[in-house]
């Protein structure tokens, strides 16, 4: 086994963005170091039996066993009363500290069944193996996943279930052992989705040893804790299936707090990983529940090259399949083979937002590098506005450029009637940058020129794929602190108009 993954987690778990006491930093190097001194009699620690249970629970009691199938007993098929002729969802869960199910499993199993009422939904309990250290619980998963898989095989000679209708959901390290199972049944199975499949000894891994495309006819992933820019990633980094998603870049998820996380892990140490890192972690378990109970307001998703690229609104197109819903009713992607996918959401359910990409074209006669200031945009629908939203400056803002922006409104405000923008200055504006624009703005002085001038705004909405052209209402408005107003223009989204405008003072 792999111990590079381990060891850049705890490090950073414990090190960065927080501080702490001397002694705080000599408790956690002790617990860390007499962690590492474990890793070697980990590696050769076997489970006595490495075994599965399969139960079968009911729409009625979401949360509790009352029945399990036995594999080899087809009478357990008629005491569960399996239905032969319905979809069945298999629930994998991760790994566990407590032994115990997790609150998301009942959660999950109730919005299995409310929509899709006649389904099997079977919860997969292999937590006498999952509750073990780490590296013992990631190396079994493949034998659960082989056990998974003779379970299935027997299912589908007993009932003839078709594996069309089968779908695997795991969790964590549950969705490396759903990719085991897949990979070891007789026939492919339909359906695998990962969600934030485990990092640490998987990360980089070849596709047989993880979650990989091959393990079902379709393979959906949903990453949302892989802060490779940390240097932390509990969930897996890179794609493993047909389509992955990574909701607000796969690293953060909102209203889950970091700071508080790692400061936790200060204080108690690495045992206290599991809760710290839950909410982003299980952020993706939420993400599809929200899928199944609020299926006309799932999240949608768009293809995109790189984070860089959907930040600055340059990926909201659904043409040729480029969108796709994100969760239980993944559309137009499924056709597509490694195909990255990107959403913004929200900080509770329902999570969907609604995406925007607003290309700004700023002109000036003042000669100067960039500037950085803060934009401040307002949109006002005929549903509603969306007020005060900052636009985030990915470059300096230069003259005689055009800047793309990437905007999400909380709340469907409706068709689009007007925009406000407005512009800070930052204080870190240099000093004889200052004095150029005082200078430019001096009664008779015209040596520098006009100052920025913004004169239409061109947007796409993502949800609608609607493109709007958005002109100054009012070119004589003074003053660079007001807000300034922009309307609907009757030209086109490529039409490009005489750059006249706003002046500003």
């Amino acid at each position: 086994m792999k111990t590079r993954g381990y060891q850049v987690i705890l490090l950073v778990l414990c090190a960065h963005f927080i501080s702490v006491t001397a002694l705080e930093e000599e408790i956690s190097d002790s617990a860390f170091d007499n962690f590492l001194e474990l890793i070697p009699s980990l590696r050769k620690e076997r489970s006595g039996s490495v075994s599965a249970r399969f139960s079968l629970r009911k729409p009625s009691d979401p949360d509790d066993d009352v029945c399990y199938i036995v594999t080899g007993d087809p009478e357990s098929l008629k005491e569960c009363d399996f239905n032969t002729t319905s979809k069945t969802f298999l629930v994998i869960h991760g790994w566990t500290v407590s032994g115990l199910f997790e609150g998301w499993v009942g959660r999950l199993v109730a919005a299995l069944y409310e929509r899709e009422p006649s389904a099997n939904v079977i919860v997969v309990d292999w937590l006498s193996t999952a509750q073990n250290h780490y590296i013992v619980a990631a190396h079994n998963t493949k034998m659960v996943g082989q056990n998974i898989a003779n379970f299935i095989n027997w299912m589908e000679k007993t009932t003839h279930l078709s594996l069309d209708h089968l779908h695997l959901i795991g969790y964590s390290l549950g969705a490396h052992v759903a990719g085991f199972a897949g990979n070891h049944v007789s026939n492919k199975i339909g359906r695998i989705t990962g969600l934030d499949p485990a990092g640490p000894d998987f990360e980089g891994a070849h596709a047989h040893q993880r979650l990989s495309p091959d393990d079902a006819h379709f393979v959906d992933v949903l990453h949302t804790f892989n802060r490779g820019s940390l240097g932390l990633s509990i969930g897996t980094q890179q794609p493993v299936g047909h389509v992955d998603f990574y909701p607000n870049g796969g690293s953060f998820q909102p209203g889950c707090n970091l700071r508080g996380a790692l400061e936790k892990i200060a204080k108690f140490g690495i045992f206290a990983i599991n809760d710290a890192v839950k909410c982003e972690h299980e952020r993706s378990v939420h993400l599809f529940i929200d899928s199944l109970l609020h299926k006309q307001e799932a999240s949608q998703a768009y293809f995109c090259g790189s984070p860089d690229m959907f930040e600055r609104g340059a990926c909201l197109s659904c043409r040729k399949s480029r969108c796709s819903t994100m969760g239980y009713d993944v559309g137009g992607a499924r056709q597509a083979r490694s195909a990255t996918m990107f959403t913004k959401t929200r900080a509770s359910m329902p999570f969907r937002v609604y995406h925007y990409q607003l290309k700004i074209h700023f002109s000036s006669n003042l000669n100067c590098s960039g500037v950085e200031p803060t934009l401040t945009v307002s949109l006002h629908g005929a549903n509603g506005d969306a007020k005060d939203l900052h636009l985030n400056i990915n470059e300096k803002i230069a003259g005689n450029n055009t800047h793309s922006f990437l905007l999400v409104t909380e709340k469907d405000i409706g068709e689009l009637l007007m925009i406000k923008l407005k512009w800070e200055n930052r204080s870190k504006w240099t000093t004889s940058f200052m004095l150029k624009m005082v200078s430019s703005w001096w009664p008779g002085d015209s040596t520098l020129g006009s100052d920025m001038e913004v004169h239409k705004i061109r947007v796409k909405a993502g949800e609608t794929q609607k493109r709007m052209v958005f002109c100054l209402k009012n070119p004589e408005t003074p003053g660079v602190s007001q807000e300034l107003s922009f309307v609907k223009c009757k030209e086109s989204w490529k039409f490009h108009s005489k750059r006249r405008g706003l002046r500003r003072q």
